[in-house]
């Protein structure tokens, strides 16, 4: 990979003002001393234009691992449910959609009551989503017009932690939807647990994840886009794996191969009835943790304001 660094002002709020967080091998954390969003600075070109994510199509997102999970009527459970509780139907835009694994879950499960298209800048995982009957577009979501194309929601399943410019995304978000339309966003908690036990060492604290985002920079990030409001905020999932196979590990980077093995791992356990009395505790786990603000992700819906 291209070692041609960019440095990055806050991606929140545009300062220069920062002073070190944490360091990780080739990773360099800043906190922004005015609105304390951590970020990745400085990055590689080629996580900031994109170019990386195509690279990773195949040996990640299109590994038989990843896929499998994916595809997993598990996989997207709790997004679905959230999903499902606000935009009960109406046209859907997947920010970022890989393989096409979310769209097609909710076409699989509530059939005409979402009409959905994904976009993302990875081309094999797009070839993927179409052989799966899933509707992409092979273009920049910046060109899309907003008098031609209207959403009543567009959800960023963990993307938002990957783009040099959130801010901009977001905005253009807000453009595209219609009027009370929902914007959905989930991202890594820098707060949780996991990182809280395991610090540097958590496997998602990795060159791919630019911004890490606590509940309260998340809401000052959803702040920079004045047409939304925030209509729900929580904290949501919990892997045990993770955090115990991070304890053991040696805190370097883990590779992508085996972050998809643990994940094809993990949506086992979820699909086998043996362990439902597990589930169960985990799942009373995970609501205490939210409750806590500590459980591994943040998610935040938006509403667009009416006319």
């Amino acid at each position: 990979m291209s070692r041609s660094l960019l440095q990055r002002a806050c991606p929140v709020c545009g300062s220069l003002s920062r002073r070190e967080f944490l360091t990780k091998q080739t990773l360099h954390l800043a906190t922004c001393t005015d609105c304390s969003m951590v970020y990745a600075n400085p990055i590689e070109e080629g996580w900031a234009t994109g170019l990386f994510y195509g690279q990773l199509a195949t040996p990640f997102y299109l590994s038989p691992d990843k896929v499998q999970s994916d595809y997993s009527p598990v996989r997207f459970a709790r997004e679905l449910r959230l999903f499902r509780r606000f935009c009960p139907q109406g046209r859907v835009l997947d920010v970022g959609c890989s393989t096409g694994a979310f769209l097609f879950q909710l076409k699989t499960r509530f059939g005409s009551d979402y009409d959905g298209t994904g976009v993302d800048v990875a081309g094999p995982a797009l070839d993927y989503a179409e052989q799966q009957g899933v509707r992409v577009l092979r273009d920049s979501f910046f060109n899309l017009d907003p008098a031609k194309h209207r959403f009543s929601a567009i959800t960023f399943w963990a993307v938002m932690e990957h783009l040099d410019r959130p801010r901009d995304f977001l905005a253009h978000a807000a453009a595209l939807l219609e009027p009370s339309g929902l914007c959905f966003i989930l991202v890594p908690n820098l707060k949780s647990l996991a990182v809280r036990l395991l610090g540097s060492k958590y496997r998602y604290i990795f060159p791919q994840h630019l911004n890490y985002f606590t509940l309260a920079t998340l809401k000052h990030f959803a702040a920079t886009a004045p047409q939304l409001q925030i209509r729900h905020a929580c904290t949501t999932h919990f892997n045990p794996l993770v955090i115990w196979q991070d304890w053991k590990g040696s805190g370097q980077f883990v590779p992508d191969e085996a972050r998809a093995r643990l994940l094809k791992r993990t949506t086992a356990y979820k699909r086998n009835p043996l362990l439902q009395p597990v589930k169960l505790a985990l799942a009373a786990t995970e609501t205490l943790l939210d409750q806590l603000h500590l459980a591994d992700n943040l998610v935040i819906v938006l509403r667009k304001a009416p006319d």
